[in-house]
């Protein structure tokens, strides 16, 4: 199976391709440039891998949650490609993918990501016995202060959230994390692994399904709750 996976729900573009279970990555942090390197990556794996675009069999794609406009540009780019080549999309929560670069201790995986405006995404994880991730709790969005989590004795936390609250995320944990990692992102590479099963098990879907994550109902903030936001980092 040639499968190409793309991710662009935070500051890093990243695009993978696995082709008869040989993995070829693309990935750059770059801010505001997702648009003018996604496509390109993707044509360079293609020739590193000697392909075409037609012999591609599914396109996998981070849906978010994430940065608006990179969530919004991943979907479309995964749509586009697939709607072309008359192949389904698999849709992988960004998050998700973020959790599977935790190492694998027993304790469970928060992933957050930075949401801006006082907020982190965030899911929470556990290890199945494949080696991958599955969700213990929904993904959410909402301030770090608030942070609700599933039971667990140990966590694992993981990605940009943390960089940016670490103090207010852990007085959330039970105890200090197992393992933490503030300066991880989603990788297309892993969005590729969770993918793939899935892709096996014929659940794709069509590309007019594969829908975009934003979790956040709206990408501005009225002044009051700007200066309630404020406020709440003030207090962290």
């Amino acid at each position: 199976m040639n499968l190409l996976a793309i991710e662009t729900a935070t500051e890093c573009c990243s695009a993978a391709l696995l082709a008869d279970d040989r993995l070829l990555v693309r990935s750059r942090i770059a801010p505001r440039r997702h648009a003018e390197l996604l496509l390109p990556m993707c044509e360079e794996l293609l020739a590193e891998a000697g392909l075409r675009r037609r012999d591609l069999d599914v396109v996998a794609v981070g849906c978010g949650p994430g940065a608006f406009t990179g969530v919004r540009l991943a979907v479309s780019a995964a749509q586009g490609i697939a709607l072309a080549l008359g192949i389904p999309v698999v849709p992988v929560s960004s998050l998700a993918a973020l959790a599977l670069q935790s190492p694998d201790g027993g304790a469970a995986i928060l992933a957050v990501i930075d949401a801006r405006m006082g907020e982190v995404y965030a899911g929470a994880f556990r290890r199945t016995p494949d080696g991958l991730v599955e969700p213990i709790g929904d993904e959410s969005v909402g301030s770090a202060a608030e942070l609700l989590l599933p039971a667990a004795p140990a966590w694992n936390v993981i990605g940009s959230g943390w960089a940016s609250y670490r103090d207010v995320i852990a007085a959330r944990l039970p105890a200090a994390p197992s393992w933490a990692d503030g300066d991880r992102y989603p990788q297309a590479a892993d969005v590729a692994r969770l993918a793939l099963p899935l892709a096996r098990a014929g659940r794709g879907v069509a590309p007019e399904s594969a829908l975009p994550v934003y979790l956040r109902d709206k990408v501005a903030l009225t002044v009051v709750e700007q200066q309630a936001a404020r406020r709440r980092k003030a207090l962290s």
